[in-house]
């Protein structure tokens, strides 16, 4: 497994494939972290589609959304699983924050986060200029940062 990047590294870059539920309507695109410097980038990997702790922090990070979006920021969900689920799983939990699927598990191998065929959740900010400036790795993934944790990092990053 590839070790996880140091905060003040850059953040690895990668494309994926991505879908997000916008006015009630599914829009697909590639997404490229590199792309949006400019704003800070939150990435909050987790396991699984329809698993209790993955719907359970995606639907807080869904209902926070305008916390995240007050500072400037962007979230993105991503996981393992294929488009088609994340379109299932968008429309049924009313998820506002774009999911990207990482079925090649190449985001997962360069932020050093794979587990075997799983993953560990992790959340990473990454600033506008593409530094990784927090992250937390979780040890089993029971548990998650919640929004007003993630927003407390991103407020820091206003900070001179």
């Amino acid at each position: 497994m590839a070790k996880s990047p140091e905060v003040g590294s850059p953040a690895p870059d990668f494309t994926l494939p991505a879908v997000q539920l916008v006015d009630g309507e599914l829009v697909h695109s590639d997404l490229t972290l590199s792309a949006e410097r400019g704003h800070p980038v939150v990435l909050a990997f987790y396991p699984g589609d329809e698993t209790a702790v993955c719907t359970k922090q995606l639907c807080s990070y869904s209902s926070g959304f305008e916390a995240f979006t007050d500072l400037g920021a962007t979230v993105w969900g991503i996981s393992p699983q294929g488009i088609e689920s994340h379109e299932s799983f968008a429309r049924k939990h009313q998820l506002r924050m774009p999911l990207l699927a990482d079925t090649g598990r190449t985001a997962v191998a360069a932020y050093g986060i794979g587990l075997g065929s799983m993953l560990r959740r992790a959340v990473f900010v990454v600033d506008a200029d593409g530094v990784l400036r927090w992250k937390h790795v979780a040890a089993l993934g029971l548990t998650f940062r919640d929004v007003p944790t993630l927003t407390a990092q991103l407020e820091l990053l206003k900070q001179p």
